[in-house]
């Protein structure tokens, strides 16, 4: 029933040719899905985890975190320019892998905030270049684009599931969908079973399954029993990721302001270990 995968972040920041082992490693851990987060999509070595992909067998979801340089809710008509290019192409990269899902923050630069609520300026903008991209997915292949709110430090933007929805409308095409991180929704949601439910089979195209203090899955308090029954009752039938980091992290350590480490756990893999051991346990009483 529940389809279990795990991040790429786990093991490295920037996704390289050095890092193509991490194919392999994510199936021998038992996880179904890998998910790539791809920040520099020019720099992607897309011909090698392409081969490395169909010698393991692996499925792979694209996520990235959109670059300043691409803002699509910049004032700046060039940046926003450039931000439907980086997309498009990570749009081209999900077609070539075989991911149905493109998710992450791709509907404005991550870990950009003007200090002050969003415009509906900035909500026209985005909505203007996401139209592009989501037309060129449509076109070019079966790409589901998924937007994932997250926590108001690191966006102005989009931080709960129902503005996420709306984004979804207002962009008007089939394959627009909400990307869900527990992690994130434990903090801005009053109630994450409901955030599941009000996205419904319609609109929940994509769900990471993190810790509340981005731990262990399964050792805080994320009401995950109430989740899976409710991606249960939909009929969410997507990955479920494990998301944290490799601590030795640079930029992304930084940016989100993960100073205290992996909460139990020494390294990343081993988080990932652990949390799926207690996701599976947990969803097995479903």
């Amino acid at each position: 029933m529940f389809k279990f995968g795990v991040d790429s972040w786990i093991w490295t920041e920037v996704f390289e040719e050095k890092d193509l082992w991490v194919i392999k490693k994510a199936k021998e851990l038992g996880f179904e899905v890998l998910d790539i987060n791809i920040a520099y999509p020019d720099e992607f070595p897309l011909d090698a985890v392409k081969k490395e992909q169909e010698k393991f067998d692996m499925e792979i979801v694209i996520t990235t975190i959109l670059e300043k340089r691409g803002n699509i809710i910049s004032p700046d008509p060039e940046i926003r320019k450039v931000g439907v290019s980086l997309l498009k192409r990570l749009v081209d990269i999900s077609n070539a892998l075989g991911s149905e899902i493109f998710g992450g923050v791709n509907y404005a630069a991550w870990n950009y905030t003007t200090g002050k609520s969003r415009t509906e300026e900035e909500w026209e903008w985005s909505i203007a270049s996401m139209k592009e991209v989501a037309k060129y997915a449509e076109d070019t292949g079966n790409v589901s684009v998924c937007v994932e709110p997250i926590n108001r430090f690191e966006s102005h933007f989009l931080n709960v599931a129902e503005d996420a929805i709306q984004y979804c409308k207002d962009v008007g095409t089939k394959n627009m969908k909400v990307h869900l991180d527990t992690f994130h929704m434990n903090i801005e949601e009053y109630n994450l079973v409901e955030a599941v439910r009000i996205c419904g089979k319609e609109y929940l195209g994509y769900m990471h399954t993190c810790e509340n203090n981005r731990g262990i899955p399964g050792n805080g308090h994320v009401p995950w029993k109430g989740i899976f029954k409710a991606v249960k009752e939909i009929g969410y039938n997507g990955p479920l990721v494990i998301e944290s980091f490799d601590p030795n992290m640079e930029v992304f350590i930084s940016g989100a302001s993960y100073w205290r480490g992996l909460q139990f756990a020494d390294t990343g893999e081993e988080l990932a270990i652990e949390g799926l051991k207690n996701l599976k346990k947990i969803s097995s009483e479903i």
